[in-house]
């Protein structure tokens, strides 16, 4: 079943598996989120709904965006995102969805708008190589070097790697782990790091990838032309 949820990044942290391994996780504050309005494939074509997170007081909406909470009949929020789901036509408008409509163990995707670094040359937003740190280089160690020819194109070509502003861009981590939902605290705990910086906002929705189960060690193998059958008794990997 495809599920999604609003909230904001709280920040990173690790905790500690069964067997005693560290796992780095990042905190989510998720929800309570109220469905604001419910999109139907009868009058607007496809399925979907609209979530709302996150009170505000009304001088801070626009009489458009308070009118539209208004008609739901839902109390005001400051962050509207749409989602297509399968079971959005079993969805109503009013409803609450909470962090525990996640459980131990799901695939997410989770997407936010990466930090800001500002305007940044190649090296730092490209990874792009300088010039030696020696004699003769002159004042031009970071910079981009030759674009491209010069009577035919005449031109530089649009989609170059140059500097610019770098960050601020909306991101997509795909396929993380569900480590653990604290439905009381409003909290998910995923593995690994998102986008955005503590406080930003983000969103998390099933993974859209195709999970494959694992059948267990591969073992060696019966083949002996097979690597993983030929064991050779000089390594210290073979010796018992």
């Amino acid at each position: 079943m495809e599920k999604a949820i609003i909230g904001k990044k709280v920040g990173m942290s690790q905790i500690f598996d069964a067997d005693g391994k560290v796992i780095p996780v990042t905190v989510i504050e998720a929800g309570p989120c109220v469905v604001v309005q419910k999109k139907t494939a009868e009058k607007d074509g496809y399925e979907a709904v609209q979530l709302g997170w996150g009170d505000v007081p009304e001088r801070k909406l626009t009489k458009p965006e308070k009118g539209h909470l208004d008609k739901a009949g839902v109390s005001l929020k400051k962050h509207l995102k749409e989602f297509k789901l399968s079971k959005a036509a079993e969805m109503s408008v009013g409803d609450v969805v909470k962090a525990d409509v996640f459980a131990e163990g799901d695939h997410v995707d989770v997407t936010g708008i990466s930090k800001g670094h500002g305007y940044a040359g190649v090296i730092k937003r490209h990874g792009a190589h300088s010039l030696k740190a020696t004699h003769g280089t002159g004042p031009v160690a970071r910079h981009q070097g030759s674009l491209g020819s010069g009577t035919d194109p005449s031109r530089i070509f649009k989609g170059l790697k140059m500097p610019g502003h770098m960050g601020v861009e909306q991101v997509t981590i795909m396929n993380l782990d569900v480590v653990k939902v604290d439905a009381e605290l409003n909290m998910i705990v995923v593995r690994g790091a998102i986008p955005g910086p503590k406080g930003g906002l983000v969103t998390i929705r099933s993974t859209a990838k195709t999970i494959i189960e694992k059948k267990g060690d591969a073992g060696i193998s019966a083949n002996p032309q097979k690597a993983s059958a030929r064991v050779n008794p000089q390594k210290a990997s073979a010796r018992r």
